[in-house]
């Protein structure tokens, strides 16, 4: 039975290393699923191009954007949760310049939401904005 909280960020699986690069990876099955919608004619692609954590961490900027309570589990495990192979958006931790964009329901699950926001509101006015 497969992981059905799917934490992947940038077409990167569940295991993928934390210094991976540009390659090809082979898809989880949970990954296969819930892009089947993509692919009426039944032909969903077993391999895909990911982007590699470690390309990722050494970009100059990352944004990453969940929508819906159906990611709150996954956000909760990027945002505050330890950095994992297990989940792979967690990298973002690292990242020197992430930006990472919510609705209320995608972070409906993060315990420390109102020191979040408030760090955000009190940056913003340093910053004049």
């Amino acid at each position: 039975m497969e992981h059905r909280a799917h934490h992947a960020v940038g077409n990167e699986e569940p295991t993928s290393s934390l210094n991976s690069r540009t390659r090809v990876k082979t898809l989880a099955g949970i990954t296969r699923s819930d892009n089947a919608r993509f692919f009426p004619g039944g032909e969903v692609p077993q391999l895909c191009l990911t982007q590699g954590l470690g390309t990722i961490r050494d970009a100059g900027q990352a944004v990453l954007v969940a929508l819906g309570a159906n990611k709150a589990a996954a956000v909760r495990a990027m945002v505050e949760g330890p950095v994992s192979a297990f989940c792979p958006a967690s990298v973002l931790q690292l990242h020197q310049h992430a930006v990472v964009v919510l609705d209320p329901e995608a972070a409906a699950e993060l315990q420390l939401a109102d020191y979040y926001r408030r760090a955000q509101g009190l940056n913003d006015r340093l910053l004049g904005r």
